[in-house]
């Protein structure tokens, strides 16, 4: 069973912010596959179920706010038995432009407090992670502002285009694992 997590903050408000991305590449990911994401009573995340590639798999989208995370992904690993190599956490990046992606195996959270907030609730940094690119704010901008901030009007020209990318890496990691969907999204051509 494959376990597929996009982080963002919940409301209306947040819906199409940057730091919201990753829980829009889900979203998307379960209507492409007819997953209907639910909150059940007393869970911490919207999530379904379905088969995608032809592998059981859940979509999760946690409902608490990002820099608690880690809470509403330690529930999901545990109630579902998923190992940890079966777990996709998709999120944004400041470090990475806008429109790139890449996926890990494993590291460090690079200052990403969703992120930090999932490896404290599992104990370890050996999971997999989506990183979306949202590039990086002007030289006075404040990251935590940039974050919540919607994206410009050129940005919004290929955002979903972008999502779709998402979307598509998603799905081939269901089918062929993190190190194939490495060597075919993480280089830089893969921005065209």
């Amino acid at each position: 069973m494959k376990l597929i997590i996009g982080l963002g903050n919940p409301g209306r408000a947040y819906a199409n912010t940057r730091h919201n991305i990753g829980s829009r590449v889900v979203e998307c990911l379960a209507r492409n596959n007819r997953v209907l994401l639910k909150r059940s009573l007393l869970r911490s995340s919207e999530e379904g179920r379905g088969i995608i590639e032809d592998k059981e798999t859940i979509l999760a989208i946690p409902l608490t706010y990002m820099n608690l995370s880690g809470k509403a992904v330690g529930s999901l690993i545990k109630r579902y038995k998923v190992k940890l190599h079966d777990l996709l956490v998709v999120s944004d990046d400041l470090d990475l432009e806008f429109g790139r992606l890449k996926i890990k195996a494993n590291g460090s959270s690079a200052g990403h407090r969703g992120v930090v907030s999932v490896i404290e609730a599992l104990g370890t940094q050996d999971f997999n992670r989506l990183r979306l690119g949202i590039g990086r704010p002007k030289a006075k901008e404040d990251a935590a502002e940039f974050v919540l901030s919607k994206f410009n009007p050129a940005e919004l020209k290929n955002v979903d285009v972008f999502i779709e990318k998402a979307v598509d890496c998603c799905q081939d990691w269901i089918k062929d694992g993190t190190a194939k969907c490495m060597e075919k999204y993480n280089s830089r051509e893969q921005m065209k």
